[in-house]
């Protein structure tokens, strides 16, 4: 049974050769034609007789259709496109900007974008608006804003807008990024100087805040200790110090160290200590 095994894989493979070919064969008898559909793409089928079929999107793999059809593919991944614009500020300047869009068709509505704006749609749809977006919210701002503080505001609406404008034609917009804003040179550094003074302003009234923080520190530091001094002046009492060298006395008294105790011979009435080893 065992010699029979490779015979059996031999007849087999035959068989399966012999049925490509075939298949060849037939398909290219009766016309039919094939195509793959890559990984990340989806396909539109088109027929003579009946036109674009709106009601299937194609999916990865090979396809195969009579002759009087094709599969027309479509990128169903994210793309970007970088676009270099121009438009006019508030006051009416010249403002250069690096804008790239990120985009990508909705396969579930894939015929009808085909029908409508065909396999260049991004000229023909996702550029234009991009393109009218920036004329219109740059329109709203002044160069300083454009440069500076509302850049971020800027490419956020200008998402907005082109996201509202292109989803209801079949293309989901990701994202739209503000690469790079070129101002006019004299603007720019007229800018760059008006920020440097707001800087050192802002650096100058922080130095004397601090300055002003450290007198008042200082003050209040000075006030405690002198509150701290009249109340221990006022504590030592003729009679409080008198009592507390009596105290000293009677444990210097207890000490064994030989010593003289002279009682209501010292200064103000207290004992004189005299000699000592």
């Amino acid at each position: 049974m065992s010699n029979n095994y490779p015979n059996v894989t031999r007849t087999f493979s035959r068989f399966a050769v012999f049925g490509v070919i075939g298949l060849v064969a037939l398909m290219i008898i009766s016309g039919l034609m094939t195509t793959t559909i890559p990984s990340g793409y989806a396909g539109v089928k088109y027929t003579v007789f009946g036109g674009t079929d709106l009601d299937k999107t194609y999916g990865e793999g090979l396809k195969v259709y009579p002759p009087w059809a094709k599969i027309i593919r479509y990128d169903l991944r994210v793309q970007e496109q970088l676009e270099a614009l121009q438009a006019l500020s508030s006051n009416g300047l010249s403002i250069e900007m690096d804008v790239s869009i990120r985009w990508r068709p909705d396969a579930s509505t894939l015929p009808q974008l085909h029908t409508e704006y065909g396999v260049d749609y991004s000229r023909k749809l996702v550029q234009p608006e991009l393109r009218s977006a920036v004329r219109e919210i740059v329109g709203q701002y002044t160069p300083e804003q454009l440069y500076s503080s509302k850049r971020t505001e800027l490419q956020e609406s200008i998402f907005a807008r082109v996201r509202d404008a292109v989803s209801p034609q079949y293309v989901a917009v990701d994202a739209v990024l503000i690469r790079d804003v070129t101002l006019p040179t004299e603007i720019k550094t007229a800018i760059e100087d008006k920020l440097k003074e707001e800087q050192e302003a802002e650096r100058y009234e922080f130095t004397i805040q601090k300055e002003s923080l450290e007198a008042q520190r200082k003050k209040i530091e000075a006030t405690g200790q002198a509150e701290y001094q009249r109340i221990i002046t006022e504590s030592l009492s003729p009679e409080f110090l008198r009592f507390k060298g009596i105290e000293a006395t009677q444990e210097l008294a207890n000490s064994p160290n030989s010593k003289t105790v002279i009682v209501g011979s010292g200064q103000d009435g207290l004992p004189l200590i005299l000699g000592g080893s």
